[in-house]
């Protein structure tokens, strides 16, 4: 019986990669481009956290800073460092910072965490300095950067924690940051330091532990019908207070105030009277606790009433792979701010607070609202006029009862397996003279994600690895004018094109690629950016939303490669797919065939069993992709099997050209898979790095396939005589929402088990589209030790496995 059961493991297990591996094309990055050591890559021995950059177009440098030094590096090529200055901390600072309980080597060194323009030569620094926040002023003036060596207190203005999120903003020469101002970081604040300081209220309702993520502007008093004041916005998580759980849950916020804010005269001396904040709302389509959002960025329109922030969100549960990035508009959130009801505090039996939507009589001026037109006829000029009973009003309640939700109603991206960290948008010209905005998100595991929705399609054109070992990106930055992307990490700084249109050698390839910087040029013949051609349909191909290639020249046959068989060897015949979405489909003798005893299909190409005189003949790999609603057929490989016709001699053929029964590339002499007709290697998987060990892993699986069947009978057969004379007795429960599980799509398979007990889900094995919504729903049980288990809602009433009656109206 433990022969039985090990085997059935190692079946079970074998059969798990193999469909895990079989089912990654769908919902993924149509190609896939592993790590490359021509992109431009900066990073010096000794220093780490390259986390803090300034585009500076106008200086033709990016300033980089990292732990106790700034680089100023050329903007056309980040390898190429013009100046450094390198701000250490002293034996002092150090020492003090470690007799508080911290780090020597780690975070008792200077972080730079800001950098922000001030004018032409001058920028404005800040680093942690050892737990101690200090800010200074720095030049670049002759190719030379310094330090002016006049420090300020960078308390409020820079964190003291390295590793604590934050964010600042410079508008004019007012610095904007949200962080905490004490050495424990329990006292966060959103500071603005200038002429006439303001922050935020130090209580729970305003802030609650949060993270500040992102902070930029909005000229809101621009072109303004009711004489509006310009905005700052601030995204951030923090506890939600709205809910009325046992335990802590974070929620996502953005909250603005005014930048003609100047406090109140008695109530909010110096405080915040324009400080209001709203949930975000991006649900997935999973049960789980609210998505944290991580990184923000505002893609500006020229009227910024169409301006749009695009957030990335993460799982705050480790046992969830999911993330997902929503869009925003600048004029939803504002409706919120101007025009939603408040949430309010109330006492009641089972709690101390709970907060529910306000229902009586707004104060007028509305609490919360910059000084506009309304005010003005009021006689109220200045926040410094409003009236006690206003600010008094939005000391209490800052939040907003409506959470704001996603510009298209569901998240624009859901993506499985490694998360999503930072996100910069590019709004860019295509052929058909339409604008489209081209995310480039970084994951956790060193990959930059290209994304574009078309109509509602979310397609991810492609998937870069710019680092060669799994490594976070802390932060994105893109220079349109120049058309590159710079991401920073914890060991350099990677600078990558945000398209490389020669990657393309063919015209199906390049309009198949869907990428609005590409299009096929037919005088060059080659697949060159939008911005070099004349945009003219005349001249040039590109098909962004249909992926039609009708215009394209046809492609040449492909030559068919002759191999000998030779009866009762095992074949394999390799075939490399043009996408990570193409599906493979194999013909022989014009008939299709499918996975049997007979023929094991898999993504690395096609194995034939024990082959026989019948087998001899032609086969076609075809690699079959589904581009809005067409199918696009491309043949990828063509193989003629011939008889061997001297079966005295056995196995002993033309070298090259045999086909035996080994699987080990060392020894087997069929042809090696190499790159397919477009001239690029093949594509690698986000997660997978030797393509040819799954091969042969998939092929040993249909080896063992017969044998796991054999087993899985007696298995059964075992299980079903045990279950008839011991388990009559055990109920099995189950309800309609069980039933539906295995309906439920999902992007990827996968397979969560709970850390902290026995309860295993499996999450649906179906595909969907990537910006597919369900709406199912979850129990959570909050317990006293802070951990979340998620169960499914028909087990709720189970413990172990036993179907206990938790409550007398269940009977």
């Amino acid at each position: 019986m433990s022969l039985l059961s090990a085997l059935s493991i190692v079946c079970g297990l074998m059969l798990h990669v193999a469909f895990s591996a079989l089912n990654s094309h769908y919902c993924v990055p149509r190609k896939t481009v592993p790590y490359q050591n021509e992109l431009k890559l900066f990073r010096e021995d000794g220093i780490f956290n390259y986390s803090t950059m300034l585009m500076r177009d106008d200086l033709g440098v990016l300033l980089l800073g990292a732990r106790e030094a700034v680089y100023a590096l050329d903007i056309n090529d980040v390898s190429v460092r013009k100046a450094a200055v390198y701000w250490r901390v002293t034996e002092e600072k150090q020492r003090e910072c470690t007799y508080k309980g911290k780090h020597a080597e780690v975070e008792c060194r200077n972080y730079i965490r800001t950098l922000h323009r001030m004018n032409d030569t001058t920028m404005y620094v800040c680093g942690t300095n050892a737990f101690s926040p200090t800010c200074d002023y720095m030049t670049f003036v002759g190719g030379q950067l310094r330090l002016q060596g006049k420090p300020e207190e960078g308390k409020g203005k820079c964190p003291f924690d390295p590793f604590q999120r934050y964010s600042s903003l410079m508008v004019g020469n007012d610095l904007y940051s949200a962080t905490s101002i004490n050495f424990l970081g329990s006292e966060p604040v959103v500071l603005r330091s200038s002429n006439l300081a303001l922050r935020t209220e130090f209580k729970s309702s305003w802030l609650s532990e949060p993270n500040f993520v992102y902070m930029d502007f909005m000229g809101e008093s621009f072109d303004s019908s009711d004489g509006d004041d310009d905005k700052v916005y601030l995204f951030f998580s923090e506890n939600a207070m709205e809910y009325d759980f046992y335990s802590k849950v974070a929620v996502s916020r953005v909250a603005r105030v005014c930048k003609g804010d100047m406090g109140g005269q008695r109530t909010l001396q110096r405080k915040w009277t324009s400080f209001l904040k709203a949930r975000l709302d991006c649900s997935l389509p999973e049960p789980s606790l609210p998505p944290v959002v991580q990184d923000v960025f505002l893609l500006k329109h020229e009227d910024w009433r169409k301006s749009v922030f695009y957030a990335v969100f993460a799982p705050q549960s480790s046992l969830s792979q999911v993330s997902a990035v929503c869009a925003y508009s600048v004029s939803a959130i504002r409706e919120i701010f101007n025009e939603g009801k408040f949430k309010t505090p109330v006492a009641v039996e089972t709690s101390h607070v709970k907060w529910v939507m306000y229902t009586g009589e707004v104060p007028v001026p509305r609490p919360g609202a910059c000084i506009n037109d309304v005010a003005r006829k009021m006689g109220m000029n200045r926040s410094l006029d409003l009236p006690d009973k206003t600010l008094q009003f939005i000391r209490d309640r800052p939040l907003m009862d409506e959470a704001v939700r996603p510009l298209t109603g569901r998240p624009l991206l859901i993506k499985r397996g490694a998360l999503l960290t930072r996100i910069v948008v590019d709004s860019t010209l295509a052929l058909d003279g339409q604008k489209y905005a081209v995310m480039f998100i970084g994951t956790d595991n060193g990959y930059i994600q290209k994304a574009v929705n078309y109509d509602g399609e979310m397609f991810i054109i492609e998937e870069l690895q710019l680092h060669e070992n799994p490594e976070p990106i802390n932060i994105l930055q893109l220079s349109s004018t120049k058309g590159q992307l710079y991401a920073g990490s914890e060991s350099g700084a990677v600078q990558m094109p945000v398209s490389n249109c020669g990657r393309y050698d063919t015209c199906v390839d390049c309009v198949l690629a869907r990428d609005p910087y590409c299009a096929w040029d037919f005088s060059s013949e080659r697949c060159s950016s939008v911005q070099s051609l004349t945009r003219s349909s005349d001249t040039a191909v590109q098909s962004l939303k249909e992926g039609d290639v009708s215009r394209c020249p046809q492609p040449d046959p492909v030559a068919a490669v002759e191999l000998t068989l030779v009866p009762e060897n095992n074949i394999h015949l390799p075939c490399q797919l043009h996408s990570n979405l193409a599906q493979v489909l194999w013909h022989f003798s014009e008939q299709t065939l499918h996975s049997n005893h007979k023929y094991y299909i898999h993504s690395g190409g096609l194995l034939i069993m024990s082959a026989t005189e019948s087998d001899a003949g032609l086969y076609t790999c075809d690699s079959v992709e589904q581009i809005n609603g067409r199918t696009y057929n491309r043949t990828a490989a063509v193989y003629r099997l011939q008889l061997y016709s001297d079966p005295g001699v056995g196995g002993n053929t033309t070298p090259g050209n045999e086909v035996t029964n080994s699987f080990d590339s060392a020894n087997t002499a069929t042809p090696e898979p190499g790159p397919d007709d477009t001239g690029e290697d093949p594509p690698t998987p986000e997660n997978l790095n030797d393509t040819g060990r799954v091969t042969r892993l998939e092929v040993a699986v249909a080896l063992l396939s017969l044998l796991c069947l054999s087993l899985m009978g007696v298995m059964l057969y075992i299980w079903l005589r045990g279950r008839w004379k011991c388990c009559r007795f055990a109920p099995v429960l189950q309800n309609a929402s069980e039933r539906e599980n295995g309906k439920q799509q999902s992007c990827e398979y996968m397979h969560i088990q709970n850390r902290s007990s026995d309860i295993k889900m499996l999450g649906p094995e179906s595909v969907r589209p990537c910006a597919a919504n369900n709406n199912h729903h979850t129990a959570v049980d909050f317990k006293g030790n802070g951990e979340h288990h998620f169960t499914p809602m028909a087990n709720i009433s189970s413990l172990d496995g036993l179907g206990y009656i938790n409550d007398e109206s269940e009977i």
